[in-house]
């Protein structure tokens, strides 16, 4: 975790060491804002990644954001919780999953669909954008399952993080002439594209798109209302957060001309 090798460099640094629990701590006055908190962090760990501080929905907690990950501290920046997930014990909610879903949400219009593999499914109604590598195990899962959603438009970024041979078959795909067949074929039947690799192909840029947005892993998965979903999911999952993205992208207020 980024975050947290920063954290704990900033500790070292610092030269902090833990109090015994018989030692009580001091008190320390409650920062008045989540800016406050926000600036007192700053001070404390110099070397985190912070870029944002908001209350959290429960307890005297505060949700901190910063290199694409959630840590928790109080209202007088104190003490710090990091690495684990926050659980609404009535819902069984991951709350801090929940939170990062939508700080990490890319707006659509910001993606570079000519870049993707476009596989249209019945009407094409609704959307989604994934983030593959062509020998990720996950990813031909949820291909499979992928296969099967009707009215949908699929945009597939080639996103070969893996190794070598990954680059290689994501290049045969891109350069095929039905590029859509390619990469199913490659996925659901395991045959790897004919087509060579000389052709131009937007990988590079995909691949610094993705590290600009903080995509480590494949799938990687965005809805139309921008939330991203990292990993696999269920078939159940997937055809859930479409109804949802869709419905959110409907009721969405039009931008003026």
């Amino acid at each position: 975790m980024k975050i947290l090798s920063a954290l704990a460099a900033s500790l070292l640094a610092l030269g902090f060491a833990f109090q015994a629990h018989s030692q009580a701590p001091q008190a320390s006055p409650a920062l008045q804002a989540p800016e406050a908190i926000k600036s007192e962090l700053k001070k404390r760990f110099p070397d985190a990644p912070i870029d944002s501080v908001r209350k959290a929905p429960f307890g005297n907690l505060y949700e901190v954001f910063g290199g694409g990950e959630i840590f928790y501290t109080d209202d007088k920046a104190t003490f710090l919780l990091v690495g684990g997930s926050l659980i609404d014990a009535k819902t069984r909610e991951n709350v801090t999953e929940a939170s990062l879903r939508k700080l990490t949400a890319v707006k659509w219009e910001s993606l570079p669909l000519d870049q993707a593999v476009k596989i249209t499914r019945g009407n094409g109604s609704r959307k989604v954008a994934v983030f593959e590598d062509p020998n990720c195990g996950y990813c031909k899962r949820f291909e499979r399952d992928l296969a099967g959603v009707n009215d949908i438009t699929v945009y597939v970024f080639l996103y070969p993080i893996l190794s070598p041979d990954s680059t290689e078959k994501s290049k045969g795909v891109w350069c095929s002439a039905d590029r859509g067949k390619a990469w199913m074929d490659l996925m659901l039947k395991e045959t790897v594209p004919s087509a060579g690799t000389k052709c131009e192909t937007p990988i590079d840029k995909i691949i610094q798109f993705g590290r600009d947005k903080r995509i480590q892993g494949t799938p990687t998965v965005f809805f139309e209302d921008g939330e991203r979903i990292g990993g696999a999911m269920t078939l159940a999952q997937l055809e859930k957060r479409l109804g949802e993205a869709k419905a959110a992208v409907s009721k969405a207020p039009i931008a003026k001309q």
